[in-house]
């Protein structure tokens, strides 16, 4: 063996007068050319063990215990009082160990240019012309999968998608060959075939660097595909490691079951809850939804002739890679951005493509649940006040109704009284579900209702959706890029490609038997707990 980290007996306490323990003796340890998985639900202690590796613990929080080397350099020894200074612990980042982060998008600046934050990443441990970087910058992006990168290195991050955001922030993490890469959570917003791209590009860095690879996710399936060992934590503490099959084949903690019996089971929905002798809740014909460009004269075409119909009762999953049109015809519906062509109706009422249009009870026939509950709520109002507000707005507010909407939502009063940050993730996408049902629409738009939270605490938010479709007989407009959440959940699965429908029929059939070469692709991408993917997946796609 050959470790390049060893995390020995790690303590992280939180500053002040009364610390509290967030990560307790933790030990760790991943060699040359291995790949270490770390899962656990939120507030494990996953990312902290590792940031702390890293001298990059946030404000409020410090080393209270342990050892910590890197490449055989002692970084911290508690017991022989040994600290690594900052400006040496600067020299090791990006040159020995790297990390890639879960949201690119606030990594990277955005105010400048894609290729010249990667040739400043180069600069800082090779003293090198900027034209030189520069050149480098290119060579980077192109070994990551991005074409074309010498002319797209001038674009600035928004002009980029997900995935190429993300390959930017690998080609810095790559940029002098560390014997060390750290990926948190590093597909967490990507959809299936890019996520599977952006491991591929993982694992095709370290056959060609040696390096050692931590992927910290939550994702069983991703880490049975792309992990050799796994170490399970809970509640700040390491309850179980092993090599990663052996691990998944024959877990041994109950809570390493309980997060493989959280995962959504490779079965379609049970029963439908369809009402037959009720108006559908949206019949969307012919829309077509588009976007003025700077620079262009001819808009672009987002939403290009959709037609979709979901009944009373009834889930349609609409997936499909970034930019294919799902959200936007999703804000067609709303009205948010008005469908150029189309006609919409929503529980049997035709409604006016533009929300401004709308009266006040067309837009009560359909709602919106976000996939950030934290930034789709108000921080500065209660709970109660938040479901509260809706009924304001119509002058039909009554405290009882409030209460019996968190009720609905497994919520009580002591919940109401509180703010959205004194809430776990699950909690908050319980408001933001009970402030959706405020207005009894008959359609609720999920935009990735679960993709930001744990797999456990995804399960009772499922659970709760399908209650609740059950109990009122809502239609749901499902957004999503777990085609394992979507077949747990939908009656009926669109594949969007470039703006059509390229595939529609029941989940059984879509899963079973998809008939059109890009459902074929979106299915093959998805991880599995098996570790064996079912296709290939080429690096330069985008």
């Amino acid at each position: 063996m050959n470790p390049v980290l060893r995390i020995e007996d790690l303590r992280v306490e939180t500053t002040g007068e009364a610390p509290r323990t967030l990560v307790d003796g933790v030990t760790l340890q991943v060699d040359r050319g291995e790949s270490l998985g770390v899962v656990g639900e939120s507030g494990s202690g996953k990312s902290l063990t590792v940031l702390a590796a890293l001298g990059l613990l946030p404000a409020g929080t410090r080393i209270a215990a342990g050892r910590i080397l890197l490449d055989d350099t002692v970084l911290v020894d508690t017991e022989a009082d040994i600290w690594m200074r900052e400006r040496e612990l600067r020299g090791l980042r990006g040159r020995t160990a790297a990390m890639v982060f879960q949201d690119p998008m606030s990594s990277l600046d955005p105010l400048r240019a894609v290729g010249a934050q990667v040739a400043a990443a180069v600069r800082v441990h090779q003293p090198m012309s900027r034209r030189a970087a520069r050149d480098r910058a290119v060579e980077l992006l192109t070994a990551v999968g991005v074409r074309e990168a010498a002319e797209r290195a001038a674009a600035r991050p928004h002009q980029w998608s997900g995935g190429m955001r993300q390959r930017a922030m690998i080609a810095m993490a790559i940029a002098h060959d560390p014997l060390l890469l750290i990926a948190d959570e590093p597909t967490t917003a990507l959809d299936v075939t890019v996520q599977a791209q952006v491991m591929d590009l993982l694992a095709e860095v370290r056959e060609r660097t040696g390096s050692a690879l931590v992927l910290i996710t939550h994702d069983l399936g991703l880490v049975a595909e792309n992990s050799d060992r796994l170490a399970v934590m809970h509640h700040g503490r390491v309850v179980e490691t092993g090599v990663t099959r052996a691990v998944l084949d024959n877990p041994a903690e109950d809570y390493t079951k309980r997060l493989m019996a959280a995962i959504p089971a490779e079965s379609e929905r049970a029963a439908s809850a369809v009402r037959p002798g009720e108006p559908d809740a949206l019949v969307a014909d012919g829309v077509v939804v588009e976007y003025r460009v700077h620079g262009r004269r001819q808009p672009v075409r987002a939403v290009d002739g959709v037609s979709l119909r979901i009944a009373a009762g009834e889930t349609v999953a609409v997936v499909g890679e970034s930019g294919c049109g799902k959200s936007s015809l999703a804000k067609a519906v709303l009205g948010v951005q008005p469908a150029a062509a189309g006609s919409i109706e929503l529980g049997g009422v035709a409604v006016h493509n533009e929300l401004a249009a709308r009266s006040a009870a067309e837009r009560e026939r359909a709602q919106i649940v976000f996939q950030d509950p934290y930034s789709a709520l108000d921080p500065r109002l209660t709970v109660h006040d938040l479901v509260a507000e809706p009924l304001r707005i119509r002058h039909a507010y009554d405290r009882g109704t409030v209460t019996r909407l968190l009720a609905d939502v497994g919520l009580d009063e002591q919940h109401g009284a509180r703010l959205p940050a004194q809430l776990s993730g699950g909690q908050r996408q319980r408001v933001g579900i009970a402030r959706a049902l405020a207005l009894r629409p008959r359609l609720l738009v999920l935009d990735e209702p679960v993709s930001a939270l744990d797999v456990s605490i995804q399960a009772q938010v499922l659970e709760l959706l399908d209650a609740l479709q059950r109990e009122h007989g809502l239609g749901y407009l499902f957004i999503s890029h777990d085609l394992g959440v979507v077949r747990s959940i939908a009656d009926r699965v669109v594949v969007m490609q470039e703006g059509r429908i390229v595939e529609e029929a029941s989940t059984a059939e879509i899963f079973t038997s998809p008939k059109h070469p890009f459902t074929r692709q979106l299915l093959d991408a998805v991880p599995r707990l098996d570790g064996a993917r079912r296709g290939a997946h080429p690096l330069p796609v985008s």
